[in-house]
């Protein structure tokens, strides 16, 4: 098999892996781009023994641990006071262990082989990247979801995560009604809706009014990952994991505070 042949189904995801550590796709996709110029230049090598996809995630790592780990934020992410002390309190390798087995679904086993370090080391990662990221991050959150039981899943989710569900919307009309009447900080949406709607657009009808982060939630990740237009920063793939919500929800709060919670948070104190 060739190069391409066994890289091509692990590129899109190792792209929302980068979208997702540097909290921008502008950011993530660069990092990807460079490596895999390095890798037809033939400055970097794939691990023959390792199966490619781990293997082309720790060649990842090789570039970022030299060039992205130091950077306060990604260019085209906003920066704001808020956001750099959430990345000085959560470090690095904390970050990346936490996405490599939440999100990427590496064992911790494998994400200690691809960040060069002890399976304990990673587990004690995970759990301090927890623990940064949950302690001012409440908001409120859209659910834009038509199957009622992943609805109340992803529901009780928010909510053991700390958060308040602003509401649960069925189609893209209902969600931009309720997105305007409840204002929310961070979106959760299926992609096709009840009545064929589709959650892309309810997304981009409400960001037109808000500044606030999504969260796409797809059986088919691969039909958005196709490099072809812009493509959402957070997304993930169906059936999902708890964890892995519990984690993206975090990241996607990490990076972007919307003004709404930044005010709440301000009058609370």
């Amino acid at each position: 098999m060739s190069l391409t042949a066994a890289l091509t189904p692990h590129l899109p995801y190792l792209r929302r892996y980068a979208r997702a550590l540097t909290g921008s796709q502008t950011s993530g996709d660069a990092y990807v781009r460079a490596l895999l110029e390095a890798m037809l230049e033939g400055n970097v090598k794939l691990d023959e023994e390792v199966p490619p996809r781990p293997a082309l995630y720790r060649l990842f790592h090789s570039l970022w641990s030299t060039a992205g780990r130091n950077l306060p934020s990604a260019p085209d992410a906003p920066v704001t006071t808020a956001v750099e002390g959430r990345l000085q309190k959560l470090k690095p390798d904390n970050r990346e262990a936490l996405l490599l087995t939440t999100v990427e679904g590496f064992t911790p086993l494998e994400a200690a082989a691809i960040l060069d370090c002890t399976e304990p080391e990673v587990e004690l990662a995970v759990s301090a990247a927890m623990q940064a990221i949950d302690g001012d991050l409440a908001s409120r959150v859209l659910i834009i979801e038509d199957e009622t039981i992943i609805a109340l899943d992803l529901e009780s989710l928010v909510q053991e995560t700390g958060h308040q569900v602003a509401g649960i919307a069925t189609t893209r009309d209902e969600a931009v009604r309720m997105a305007r009447k409840c204002k929310p900080d961070l979106i959760l949406t299926d992609i096709q809706l009840a009545d064929d709607s589709s959650g892309i657009d309810a997304a981009a009808a409400i960001l037109r009014d808000f500044d606030i982060p999504v969260i796409f939630i797809t059986a088919y990740p691969e039909l958005l990952l196709t490099g072809q237009r812009p493509e959402p920063t957070y997304l993930i793939s169906k059936p999902f994991s708890r964890d892995t919500v519990k984690a993206t929800i975090g990241q996607a709060l990490f990076f972007h505070e919307p003004s709404g919670r930044a005010l709440r948070r301000h009058a609370a104190t």
